[in-house]
């Protein structure tokens, strides 16, 4: 577990925190926001920096991605997971292909679904993977 302060949010998902005098990212683990020029990708950016910027944070690191970002769950000063928060805010998916076990951002899911939340308040809201892969082509 690593204990650092937020001091940039890059996107709903991805934040910087300075350890050790350098730069790291962090990807945040087992979900998907939209991106910052997709719908409610500026939504959920607001929605971290709201939780997170300039504030202590506690990473539970689950691997390194292929850019060199901390890939890991964020947790609040009060204990609540910020991966958790999103999703269940409406602002992120369950990214079922990283964590397809994880029932708890599956209930999280289906619930704000069900609630229609943030993005699900979308007739039909496209997943940020097939956004980026739409852009690829």
């Amino acid at each position: 577990m690593v204990d650092e302060t937020v001091v940039d949010v890059l996107d709903g998902d991805s934040l910087v925190m300075i350890q050790d005098g350098t730069r790291q990212e962090i990807r945040l683990y087992a979900i998907d926001c939209p991106e910052k020029n997709q719908a409610f990708g500026k939504e959920a950016r607001a929605f971290t920096r709201n939780m997170v910027e300039g504030r202590r944070v506690t990473l539970k690191l689950h691997d390194r991605d292929r850019y060199g970002r901390l890939v890991s769950e964020v947790f609040l000063e009060d204990g609540r997971s910020l991966n958790h928060e999103l999703v269940q805010a409406g602002c992120a998916w369950w990214y079922r292909d990283h964590a397809e076990n994880n029932r708890t951002l599956e209930q999280k899911e289906l619930l704000a679904r069900e609630e229609k939340r943030g993005l699900w308040s979308a007739t039909d809201p496209i997943p940020p993977w097939e956004f980026r892969r739409r852009l690829r082509k």
